[in-house]
C-alpha cells in the first residue's frame, strides 16, 4: 500500500465521523475478487454480415440504465434515462453531433431571418415513420411538415401532460395563448378556444417555419431537444394515454416492448434514411436492449462478465483501484475501453424557495457554506468529478464561458454559522428537521447525501432525514413543489448557458399553481429575470456570455440551490465497440455504432 493510500484511509475514517460510509472497502474487495475470477468477455449477441468500409452489420447492443423510464412520449420527457431511449426512436429537425455542433437531421437545412424572428426548415423527402399498426396495413407513411407541426404543438398542449411547454411559452408566437386555452379546456371539458399555435407554420409539405415573438439567440438549439422528437398523429390517436408506452417515430430503431423496471427492446429500422460515409444504410446494429439494474456495482459486474456493451460511470468505491492517475483503466480492466469527458452537467440539491424552511436566503447561504465539496470529491467520489461547484451553476466545460469569474460558495463553516444565526437559528437552535428527498437506485447519490447530512449536522447542528423514492415519483413531487429539499442534477440540453440559467427564471413558475419542471426551486426575482432576458436577446455571443455571467452571479448571491459538483462522465466499453459518439451532454445516439469482430 502506497503512502497516498494510507493517507486516504486515515482521512476516510475522519470523514466517516462526519457522515460518510464505512462499507466501501469490503464491497470493493468483493468486486475485485469477482473480477479476478472472470473469464474474457464473450462476443456480443446476434449474427453479423459485412458492410462497406470494413464495417459490420448485426448484433444487439446491451445497455443498462440505473434509473427507470418516466415516459416515451417526447413531450413528457425531462429525465436522462427516458432521453437515452427516445433519442434512438425519434428524429428531430436538427441534432447535435459528438462535438455538440448543431447539424440538420430531418431538415436538410434551415434558415434564420436577419431579425432573428423566423426559422425556416427544409425537410427531407425520404423519411418514413416506423411500420406500426396505427397505419393502414401496418406500413409507416412518409413524413411531412404537418407532422412537425403536430409534434411541436403537443409540446404546448396542457392536455398532453407536457413537461416542456416552457421552452416555447413567451418565445413562439401564440404558444402561451394556446397553452392557456388548453388549460381552460381541461377545466371545462370542452375543446380549446384556440385550435393551434400561430407561430408553427406549414409552408408546404416539405417546408416548416417557426415564428418567434422576439429574438431569442439560443432558440436554434431547441428543435434538437428530446422533447421535440417528431411523431405521427395516427399513433397518438390509436394508443391514447398508452402512447407513452408505445412510441412511434422515424429514428434508427423501432420500439418492440417495454417491461417497466426490467427491460426495453428496440429493433433496427430497415427504412432509416441516413447513410454513413461509405454509403452504408444506418444503423448497423440489429437492435438495442436496455436493462434497468439500479445498482451501479452490479451493472459493472454485468459488463465485466460480457453481458453489457457499456457501463456508465465507475462506482465511487472502486475508482482508485481500477482507474490510474492518468484516468486510464488498470489491472484486469486494461482490456476494456474507458471513455471520459468533462460533462456539461451540474449536481445540486434544490431548495424550494417558496417553502417556509428555505424562503430566507441566509438559510440557503448557510447550507452552501457548510458543505465541503472538495472533500466529497476526494473521499466519496475518489476524484470522479470534473470539479467542485464553487462558482456558478454553469459548468467550466461550457464553450466560451469564463466560469471562474462567478463567485459561488466554498467551504466556510464559520460563515455558515453566522448566516444561520442571522436568520434566527444560532447554533441551529429552533431549526426544524428537514427531509432530503433523493431518487432510489443511485449508489453515489446516497453516499453524497450521507456526507452532506453529516456536514450539516456537524457545522450547523441541523438534522437532515434522507428519504429515497422511485425516480418517476421523485420528479413528480419536485415538479409539483412538494419537495422542499431534494437531490437533482441538470445535464445541458444544448451548449449554451441559458439551459442552466433558465432553472432560475421566475417567469417559468406558473402564476396560479401547477407544475414547474424547469424552475423547480421556484426562485422568482425581477432583477435576475431582467439580466437573463437581456442575455438571451443578445445575438453577439461574447456579449451574451458576459450577461450570462452577471445573471449567474446574481443568482449565486441569493443561493437558490446548493450546488455540489460538476460531473465528469466515465463510460466503459467492450473492446469491439466502434464509433461510439462520446459527448459532454451524455446523449446516447447509437445510430452509427458497430461491432468489430
Amino acid at each position: 500500500m502506497s503512502s497516498e493510500q494510507r493517507t486516504a484511509s486515515s482521512e476516510q475514517r475522519r470523514f466517516v465521523a462526519a457522515g460518510g460510509s464505512v462499507v466501501w472497502p469490503v464491497v470493493a474487495v468483493l468486486l475485485l475478487l469477482a473480477v479476478s475470477g472472470c473469464t474474457e468477455p464473450g462476443k456480443p449477441e446476434g449474427t453479423f454480415r459485412a458492410a462497406a468500409g470494413g464495417k459490420q452489420y448485426g448484433g444487439i447492443y446491451r445497455s443498462n440504465e440505473t434509473g427507470e423510464l418516466s415516459s416515451l412520449d417526447p413531450v413528457r420527457i425531462n429525465d436522462v434515462t427516458s432521453s437515452h431511449v427516445a433519442l434512438n426512436i425519434y428524429d428531430n429537425l436538427v441534432a447535435f453531433d459528438a462535438e455538440l455542433n448543431l447539424q440538420p437531421e430531418l431538415a436538410t437545412s434551415f434558415d434564420i431571418s436577419e431579425d432573428g424572428l423566423h426559422y425556416t426548415y427544409h425537410l427531407r423527402t425520404d423519411v418514413w415513420f416506423h411500420d406500426d399498426p396505427c397505419f393502414p396495413g401496418g406500413k409507416g407513411r412518409q413524413l411531412t411538415a404537418h407532422d412537425v407541426k403536430f409534434s411541436l404543438t403537443r409540446v404546448c398542449d396542457a392536455r398532453t401532460g407536457t413537461k416542456n411547454a416552457a421552452y416555447f411559452l413567451g418565445k413562439v408566437k401564440g404558444a402561451r395563448d394556446y397553452n392557456e386555452a388548453t388549460r381552460r379546456a381541461i377545466e371545462s371539458g370542452e375543446q380549446p378556444s384556440i385550435g393551434s399555435v400561430a407561430g408553427f407554420v406549414v409552408v408546404n409539405d416539405s417546408t416548416f417555419r417557426i415564428d418567434l415573438e422576439q429574438a431569442f439567440a439560443p432558440f436554434e438549439n431547441y428543435p434538437a431537444l428530446t422533447s421535440m422528437g417528431i411523431h405521427p398523429p395516427e399513433a397518438v390517436a390509436k394508443y391514447g394515454a398508452d402512447f407513452s408506452q408505445h412510441p412511434v417515430g422515424t429514428g434508427p430503431f423501432r420500439f418492440v416492448q417495454w417491461t417497466p423496471d426490467r427491460s426495453l427492446t428496440l429493433e433496427r429500422n430497415p427504412r432509416y434514411w441516413a447513410r454513413d460515409e461509405h454509403g452504408n444504410r444506418l444503423p448497423f446494429l440489429d437492435g438495442v436492449r436496455f436493462s434497468f439494474i439500479k445498482d451501479d456495482k452490479l451493472q459493472l459486474l454485468e459488463f465485466v462478465g460480457g453481458k453489457l456493451e457499456e457501463s456508465y460511470r465507475v462506482p465511487n468505491e472502486f475508482f482508485a483501484d481500477i482507474v490510474d492517475e492518468n484516468k486510464q483503466p488498470k489491472g484486469k480492466y486494461a482490456r476494456f475501453k474507458l471513455l471520459h469527458v468533462p460533462a456539461l452537467s451540474t449536481q445540486y440539491y434544490g431548495f424550494l424557495n417558496t417553502s417556509e424552511v428555505f424562503k430566507d436566503a441566509r438559510v440557503r447561504r448557510a447550507f452552501n457554506h457548510a458543505v465541503d465539496r472538495r472533500r466529497i470529491i476526494r473521499y466519496v467520489l475518489h476524484g470522479q468529478a470534473a470539479g467542485p461547484a464553487e462558482h456558478g451553476i454553469v459548468p467550466s466545460s461550457m464553450p466560451g464561458y469564463a466560469q471562474d469569474s462567478v463567485q459561488g460558495y466554498r467551504f466556510d463553516p464559520d460563515q455558515a454559522r453566522r448566516e444561520l444565526a442571522e436568520a434566527g437559528f444560532p447554533n441551529g437552535k429552533g431549526f426544524p428537521e428537514v427531509t432530503l428527498q433523493l431518487n432510489s437506485g443511485g449508489g453515489r447519490n446516497v453516499q453524497i447525501a450521507e456526507a452532506i447530512q453529516g456536514m450539516l449536522k456537524e457545522h450547523l447542528n441541523v438534522s437532515v432525514r434522507l428519504m429515497q423514492v422511485e425516480f418517476a415519483q421523485h420528479l413528480e413531487k419536485i415538479d409539483a413543489g412538494e419537495a422542499p429539499f431534494y437531490r437533482l442534477g441538470w445535464v445541458a440540453d444544448y451548449p449554451d448557458p441559458e439551459t442552466f440559467l433558465q432553472l432560475f427564471y421566475g417567469k417559468l413558475v406558473p402564476k396560479h399553481g401547477g407544475i414547474s419542471p424547469i424552475n423547480s426551486v421556484r426562485f422568482m426575482d425581477p432583477e435576475f429575470d431582467r439580466l437573463f432576458e437581456q442575455a438571451i436577446t443578445t445575438t453577439d455571443r461574447a456579449q451574451r456570455m458576459r450577461l450570462y455571467r452577471k445573471a449567474d452571479q446574481y443568482a449565486m448571491d441569493h443561493a437558490p440551490m446548493l450546488l455540489i459538483i460538476h460531473d465528469e462522465d466515465y463510460r466503459w466499453l467492450q473492446p469491439y465497440v466502434r464509433d461510439y459518439p462520446n459527448n459532454a451532454m451524455d446523449r446516447l445516439r447509437l445510430h452509427g455504432v458497430w461491432f468489430d469482430l
